[in-house]
């Protein structure tokens, strides 16, 4: 048995070149609101946005990152945070999350009502510093208050970390220095680390070898993978994710947006082709396919150009001929 199988083995699955035993059940996070209107230049209406976010919250879909609580001169996209945080009709079976990159933004995102909170950085210096204007080691006080007081506030906090395969800068990412930051987020308080293919380069053979390391430290219940689809290897990673026991993955409706300091990055893979795939493989999702093409149809609309997701792209003219 070679390494992939054994640990495969491990978790549950079978070794390679047999039948592998998927999950049964999958939990995305539809960060488009966030994550995928950040890179939108054309300013998006605030009713537009409420009216989509009701759109997801009414798709099954578990949990909605609804915005970023950023200074508007960073992300001028998301300066209406507050506003649609106070606008959205929340569903009771909606978890509803968002960005928050220092203690004002956690302060602004409570005033209006957030059920999780987000923080983020680099693995990579180079990145973090662009990103974020600061080292690593002079982040992880800033986001330990920020984690610290969501924790008081009885908050879930999701620890997102950026470039963990490659970076823009610097190239290929050392698997141990991923494991390095998690480490110290997860000491530092907070529930889970999303795993970013910010650049969306990454290759199967690179999540086998991170996960393989990853799990030796987390268990896969406090991973999510959040995949980007530049090079359109997306929906391989995920496949690859789930072949090691991921049960949770972030997604952006239709794939829409980008990274604001990765120059080329495409959008996060779409939530639409996630379901596809997923679906296919009779794993439940709790997601209405129909709902969330409606919910990608009526964006791209409103950015006025077309969604790189193929699934939308293929049954656009279906949705179109039943309303």
């Amino acid at each position: 048995m070679d390494a992939i199988g054994s640990c495969l083995a491990k978790h549950g699955f079978y070794e390679r070149g047999r039948k592998v035993n998927y999950p049964n059940y999958i939990r995305l996070k539809e960060v488009g609101p966030r994550d995928g209107l950040q890179n939108e230049e054309a300013f998006i209406e605030t009713d537009d946005k409420v009216k989509w976010i009701n759109m997801l919250s009414e798709s099954g879909v578990g949990e909605i990152e609804y915005s970023s609580f950023v200074h508007p001169k960073w992300i001028p996209q998301l300066r209406d945070a507050q506003e649609v945080g106070r606008k959205i009709k929340r569903n009771k079976n909606v978890f509803y999350s968002a960005l928050v990159p220092n203690l004002k933004g956690l302060e602004h995102a409570l005033e209006v009502g957030i059920d999780g909170a987000s923080i983020f950085m680099s693995v990579s210096e180079t990145h973090n510093k662009k990103n974020i204007n600061k080292s690593i080691s002079e982040t992880y006080p800033v986001l330990r208050k920020v984690i610290k007081e969501a924790k008081q506030a009885n908050k879930y906090v999701t620890g997102y970390v950026s470039t963990v395969f490659d970076c823009p800068y610097e190239g290929k990412v050392d698997p141990e220095q991923v494991i390095r930051v998690c480490n110290q987020l997860m000491e530092d308080g907070v529930d889970a680390i999303s795993l970013g293919d910010t650049i969306g380069t990454a290759v199967p053979s690179q999540v086998e070898a991170l996960l393989e390391r990853m799990l030796t430290e987390f268990s896969s219940e406090q991973l999510i993978m959040h995949f980007h689809d530049t090079r359109g290897m997306a929906i391989a990673n995920i496949l690859t994710s789930l072949r090691y026991g991921i049960t949770r993955f972030d997604s952006s409706v239709g794939g829409l947006g980008g990274c604001p300091y990765a120059r080329g990055a495409a959008g996060n893979v779409a939530t639409n082709d996630v379901l596809y795939l997923l679906h296919g493989l009779g794993i439940k999702t709790g997601i209405k396919e129909d709902k969330m093409q409606q919910a990608a149809l009526f964006i791209q609309d409103k950015i006025g150009k077309k969604l790189p997701s193929k699934t939308v792209a293929s049954q656009a003219n279906d949705y179109k001929k039943t309303v």
